[in-house]
């Protein structure tokens, strides 16, 4: 018995140790860390031109919350900040697509409670030149084309019916709505999440990639695609439903071609943490894909990624609230940080994703770590996800703790604090299921003290009941 109260009280100690460990380390990473600003990161060559930078801010109940604003920003060559413009003031707003236009404006998509807001916006003055309102609740990019026509990515989040989630193009001159592509005429309905389901695709992305060709990110379905306007045929198609090893959850491709006419995508594949780069095989249209580029590394929740017409890649590290322009290998050389929850970026003397060479093109086919810049997170530390897989490695666990821990540094961002950092968030969630286990534990052992313990007060109130009835 005495042996057993000293290994109860040693097994105590320790996972009291343990938990004043873990709370005094998260404690002290929270007091090291220097929250995301506005601003230039590392610049180790100017960039050509200005950037502009959509951030999608974060609201509850209609309200903006603190250090998590949504606005659109243009940086300098430096990384310095040109200019800001937020949303309306009086209601919840974010930001998605910024497109520049050839007479020096940005088209820029401003979803509000319950619509869409379309605007062609003048940075020199300030001001919209135009505004059209879409009857849809949360539309991530609209193209302008033909300078009256609008190409909308149309989420209909639709729930307990046929999702009517499409592809709109939506003539202004004539304010109608010239041509519709539904994605339950083509796709099963038990796809993704189901045809019923109230976010069932989650179209993020469309842009024309040649006359009467339209390139589409179907995000919930793990796949992009070519739609023919004439036709309304999937011409082209990377990725399948539930493959994530190719694509899971990909936002903002990027069509491009390579030397010998190759259909090749540039893609944020946001669930996997990286940037990947895919050619067609023999550049038919029902050859294979092959990955030729993948970036990964640090990275979290990357949302974009443009190919510059000097061979660098543009990428939008949402999670870590920053652009970044990236070599061929890897290596930051310009990088600025645009807090919270970045979404777009474009250089605006470029025009709207202006494309470049292929990876192939460049013979700089690989697999490479992102090296250089400021970082994010906390100096020093791998991200959470990098740590587990290091920690799991060879083990059976490794797949499905690794893609937790993913999940796990998607979330958390969104529900914490801005000055709290992931790994101060991971070490308090491991203290407090620590205590959790040990209550446990310890109404467990002590099951039979724990039931005398009740017993006596229910037979205690029960007595003074009692008495209060012969009273």
């Amino acid at each position: 018995m005495v042996a057993r109260l000293a290994r109860r009280r040693l097994a105590r100690g320790l996972l009291g140790a343990l938990v004043l460990a873990l709370v005094a380390s998260s404690g002290a990473l929270t007091l090291s860390y220097d929250p995301p600003r506005l601003g230039a990161g590392t610049v180790e060559s100017p960039a050509n031109g200005t950037t502009v930078v959509t951030s999608q801010g974060w609201h509850a109940s209609g309200e903006s919350l603190p250090g998590r604003p949504a606005r659109l920003a243009a940086l300098g060559a430096d990384g310095r900040v040109d200019w800001t413009h937020a949303g309306p003031e009086d209601q919840q707003s974010w930001f998605y697509d910024v497109d520049p236009l050839p007479n020096g404006n940005l088209l820029v998509v401003n979803p509000v409670r319950g619509a869409t807001v379309v605007y062609e916006f003048d940075p020199e003055r300030g001001e919209r030149v135009w505004t059209e309102r879409l009857d849809l609740p949360d539309v991530h990019d609209v193209d302008l084309m033909n300078g009256d026509e609008l190409l909308v990515a149309g989420i209909a989040y639709d729930e307990d019916r046929v999702s009517r989630d499409r592809v709109v193009v939506y003539n202004r001159t004539r304010g109608e709505t010239t041509w519709e592509w539904h994605f339950a005429d083509h796709y099963p309905d038990d796809a993704g999440p189901g045809v019923r389901a109230k976010d069932w695709t989650h179209v993020n992305d469309v842009d024309r990639i040649r006359d009467g060709e339209f390139l589409v990110s179907v995000r919930n379905l793990d796949q992009v695609i070519a739609v023919n306007r004439s036709t309304k045929e999937i011409d082209l198609r990377l990725g399948e439903d539930g493959d994530h090893d190719t694509l899971y959850e990909q936002h903002n491709p990027q069509y491009l071609e390579s030397e010998d006419g190759t259909p090749t995508i540039l893609v944020a594949d946001s669930e996997n943490d990286r940037i990947v780069e895919y050619e067609r095989a023999g550049g038919s249209s029902d050859g294979e894909w092959e990955r030729t580029w993948t970036l990964s590394g640090g990275l979290n929740w990357p949302r974009d990624a443009d190919r510059l017409p000097n061979g660098n890649t543009l990428v939008v590290d949402s999670m870590n609230h920053r652009v970044i322009e990236v070599t061929q290998t890897g290596e930051v050389v310009w990088e600025t940080t645009v807090p919270w929850a970045t979404y777009d970026a474009e250089r605006t003397r470029l025009g709207d994703e202006p494309g470049g060479p292929t990876i192939a093109d460049q013979n700089a086919t690989g697999a490479y770590e992102l090296r250089g810049g400021s970082g994010a997170g906390v100096s020093g530390l791998p991200s959470v996800p990098a740590a587990v897989e290091r920690f799991t490695a060879g083990t059976p666990i490794a797949d499905p703790a690794t893609r937790l821990a993913e999940r796990w540094h998607h979330v958390v961002p969104w529900a914490t604090p801005t000055w709290l950092p992931v790994w101060s968030a991971t070490l308090l969630a491991g203290a407090l299921a620590i205590l959790l286990v040990w209550a446990v534990g310890e109404a467990v052992t002590n099951r039979g003290r724990l039931a005398r313990r009740v017993e006596g007060l229910y037979d205690g109130v029960r007595q003074r009941f009692s008495r209060s009835d012969r009273d």
